[in-house]
């Protein structure tokens, strides 16, 4: 049997929902404010995974512009049955205060990376909805119920409604069939009948350290549902020397093998040299991705092969091992007419206005938008972190001529934590270099007064990040052989879910090539690569 190292889907991949069609497996994991929505892996061992669709990528599916930072894309739930895959996905539109605005839709597609359907809208009442195909020929769908009443807690229970799939539709009444442990905050429903017992597997104690995931069953899908003797089913809550933190949010896979695995959340903090183990946990730049545990039964309850915490590594199934080509080359020339599927935008998608492959061939063409800020148009296309230490690089020819304009390469949590190392243009200077950085919303600028004069004769600039562990720097090349270190050190804990004030946020660490043009006039750059290189 093959081993399985975790996570087994590095960087930003939180809340997995796993499903299986015949002998090929597909998880599907939350996006958030990034574009295209919902990000579908495959498999066909369950260890070596690709990315194999983004199938929210139209506006008429996904309108995100001007959602909030950790607003979008919560919690998509996949299945397959009567011949087509099945994506139910929440558009979350208000995070904080005592609502919280989302809307949850359906789309279908019979193959994976087809044309997904136009969206059917199901309800409003909660987020993380989830659809089960009974084999009684019934669908059911289930969602958590949000309570914003003074006084009550927020998270009210699962609810569970009849989904006539004819219509396209939910029908009949709705019930609260679960309230969940003392543990508090169910979410993430997901249903399974297996043998006798219909299983309601949830996610409790929120999403940082204190997550869990919560299993009860019952012999009849309304309930009412008996929790596991031993829950929770898994946990990093009580183990704070595990690697493999925040553990919960899970799903559950029979393989064609007949043996069963459980893939959960999971986040890993950078290690902190001299302080507490406890207080505060760590931070998680990578932000919160997806592992895999092995299940075994007793009595009709399943339970994580090694205890209820996550293993670093586990036996895989007994299946062939099946390895992909890189989904995801180092060096990336822009010789294609589409951007790679690892690239995101903020929001909304860019069209050919603003973002081009075919203008500058061998190059992306960035026409300047908004700033950093901007919860509307950012001409901004990033790929996650997913590696503690790498080196990211590109090579961009920008010609400004006010310092409202700018382009670079940028290091990005959301609008309100960022660094950038850009080309813009000064007064007395003209061309410059500059750092910008914003955390937690307090703006500076480095290297005011000590920019960098970008000279007449260099048409392109190297721009240069180097991520290690708990810190990064930036360099710049005029030449593409001579290296200069800006002597300026950015602490990587700053882009995580963990550093963000106010809490509640769900993303991870993003890099990538930005162009702003706040004057309005839209000045394009031109960027040659782009390089993304693990440093082990």
């Amino acid at each position: 049997m093959t081993k399985i190292l975790n996570p087994i889907l590095p960087g930003f991949n939180p809340d997995p929902s796993i499903c299986r069609v015949g002998e090929d497996y597909y998880i599907a994991v939350s996006t958030f404010e990034w574009f295209p929505g919902v990000g579908i892996y495959h498999s066909k061992d369950l260890k070596n995974w690709r990315l194999a669709s983004r199938p929210l990528n139209r506006v008429s599916q996904l309108n995100m512009m001007g959602n909030p930072n950790s607003g979008g894309v919560w919690a998509p739930a996949l299945s397959y049955s009567d011949g087509q895959f099945w994506l139910i996905y929440t558009d979350v539109k208000v995070t904080e205060g005592r609502w919280k605005d989302c809307h949850n839709y359906l789309v279908t597609c019979d193959t994976i990376d087809g044309d997904w359907s136009e969206p059917s809208y199901l309800n409003s009442s909660g987020f993380d909805p989830s659809l089960f195909h009974d084999e009684s020929g019934k669908k059911y769908f289930v969602n958590m119920y949000w309570d914003h009443r003074k006084g009550h807690h927020n998270f009210y229970g699962i609810v569970l409604q009849e989904f006539d799939p004819e219509q396209r539709k939910l029908v009949g009444e709705s019930k609260i069939i679960f309230k969940g442990t003392d543990i508090k905050l169910t979410e993430a429903p997901h249903l399974y009948k297996i043998g006798e017992y219909y299983y309601l597997l949830t996610a409790e104690g929120g999403t940082k350290y204190d997550h869990q995931a919560t299993i009860a069953r019952s012999k009849t899908i309304d309930g009412p549902y008996e929790v596991h003797p031993e829950n929770p089913l898994i946990t990093s809550f009580p183990y704070p020397r595990n690697p493999l933190q925040k553990a919960g949010h899970a799903s559950i896979v029979q393989t064609h093998t007949d043996e069963w695995f459980l893939v959960h959340l999971t986040g890993r903090p950078l290690p902190q040299e001299d302080q507490a183990l406890l207080d505060p946990r760590g931070f998680c730049p990578l932000g919160r991705e997806t592992a895999i545990q092995r299940l075994e039964w007793k009595n009709d309850w399943p339970y994580v092969v090694g205890g209820n915490q996550p293993s670093l590594e586990i036996e895989g199934p007994a299946i062939e091992e099946h390895v992909w080509d890189e989904d995801f080359p180092e060096k990336d020339d822009f010789d294609s007419e589409q951007l790679n599927a690892h690239f995101q935008t903020l929001r909304i998608p860019l069209g050919e206005e603003i973002v081009s492959l075919k203008d500058n061939p061998g190059h992306l063409r960035i026409h300047g938008r908004e700033s950093l800020t901007s919860k509307f148009t950012q001409a901004f296309v990033a790929r996650r972190w997913q590696h503690f230490n790498f080196t990211a690089e590109t090579k961009v020819a920008f010609n400004p001529t006010t310092f409202q304009q700018g382009a670079g390469l940028v290091n990005y949590y959301n609008t309100e934590n960022w660094t950038a190392l850009q080309i813009s243009w000064n007064e007395e200077k003209g061309r410059i270099l500059e750092l910008t950085v914003c955390d937690n919303t307090d703006y500076d600028q480095p290297l005011q007064g000590e920019e960098i004069v970008v000279p007449d004769h260099v048409d392109y600039v190297h721009i240069r990040v180097d991520v290690k562990t708990g810190i990064y720097q930036y360099s710049y090349s005029f030449d593409g052989e001579n290296w200069t270190l800006i002597p300026v050190k950015f602490q990587s804990h700053k882009l995580s879910d963990d550093y963000i004030q106010g809490g509640g946020f769900f993303t991870g660490a993003f890099v990538g090539m930005q162009c702003q043009d706040t004057s309005g006039a839209g000045l394009a750059a031109d960027f040659d690569y782009f390089i993304y290189k693990e440093n082990k």
